[in-house]
């Protein structure tokens, strides 16, 4: 499958500060792939890098086998701030209409965008009126236009609400369905684990670590925490069977290794009906963000 974004070897240069140094990384069509790393990581100068705006020192850099920044690679990409600003007299309609004509496309193509991304009743209200999050929407509209094959989403759920968040993604799955490529950056550990394909952490410009949630997992070989809840009266049986087990709150927390994990499950299961509930809990993509990006630290 080509590669809809490509970048191979990747350096960038300010002075004698060295931003972004050897990285290397694809991004295939309808994948959803997330851009992770502290403040200071790379991880903007490598997007303003992708969508044109500033120049490599070394390295390349494809998009749809176009460079950043020439007339193929613009109409290829599409770019979501943080925080976007439109004219709030502006009705929502006419704001996309406004930006189709800019591209050089009918106007009369606002609604379906608008209605694709769940404005429709709304696109004839003025945006100062609108929430955050359909601000954001109007933004992604704003972006869609043309039909690029790569979005670059930049903490694109900041300040939305837990609904709006998860309505947002859904959004997003549907468009990587339809063969885009996403590329999010963001510190939203959590929502990110659960609504992308590979996770990407960068550390002091560097590429540290790449793969699935899974395969990070494996890399890392973090241990494994288990919540074991006894029945009334059971918990010293539990306790007895289970050596370094904590009693907390009524329930037995214990960890172990990626590599002893089936075994104790298996002497758990062994107790029989003196477990009431048991919970296992894998890393967390938060604990594996900080074990590498401690790694690039170092």
């Amino acid at each position: 499958m080509t590669s809809t974004l490509k970048i191979s070897a990747l350096t960038k240069r300010f002075g004698d500060l060295a931003a972004l140094g050897g990285v290397s990384l694809t991004v295939a069509p309808g994948e959803r792939v997330a851009l992770l790393g502290h403040n200071g990581a790379g991880k903007s100068t490598l997007m303003k890098i992708i969508l044109g705006l500033i120049p490599a020192t070394g390295g390349e850099v494809t998009i749809c086998d176009a460079a950043p920044g020439s007339p193929a690679a613009r109409r290829a990409v599409a770019y979501l701030p943080e925080n976007v600003a439109f004219h709030p007299a502006l009705t929502g309609e006419e704001q996309i209409r406004h930006y189709l004509s800019l591209r050089g496309e009918s106007p009369s193509l606002a609604m379906g965008l608008l209605e694709k991304v769940g404005l429709g009743q709304a696109a004839r209200r003025r945006i100062g009126t609108y929430s955050k999050g359909m601000r954001q929407r109007v933004g992604l509209a704003q972006a869609l236009i043309g039909n690029p094959r790569l979005l670059v989403l930049d903490e694109p759920t900041s300040g939305l609400d837990p609904v709006s968040r998860r309505e947002f993604y859904a959004l997003l799955d549907d468009l990587a369905a339809q063969g885009a490529s996403i590329l999010l950056s963001s510190h939203a550990l959590t929502e990110v684990e659960a609504r992308t394909d590979r996770i990407l952490i960068l550390s002091r410009g560097r590429l540290v670590a790449e793969g699935t949630l899974s395969d990070l997992r494996r890399r890392a070989d973090l241990p494994v925490t288990m919540h074991v809840t006894a029945r009334n009266g059971y918990a010293p049986d539990i306790a007895r069977a289970l050596p370094g087990a904590i009693l907390v709150d009524g329930a037995l927390h214990l960890t172990c290794a990626q590599t002893e994990k089936l075994e104790t499950l298996g002497r758990i299961a062994g107790l029989g009906d003196k477990v009431a509930d048991l919970e296992v809990l894998p890393p967390s993509l938060e604990d594996l963000y900080s074990h590498f990006s401690q790694q690039g630290a170092q």
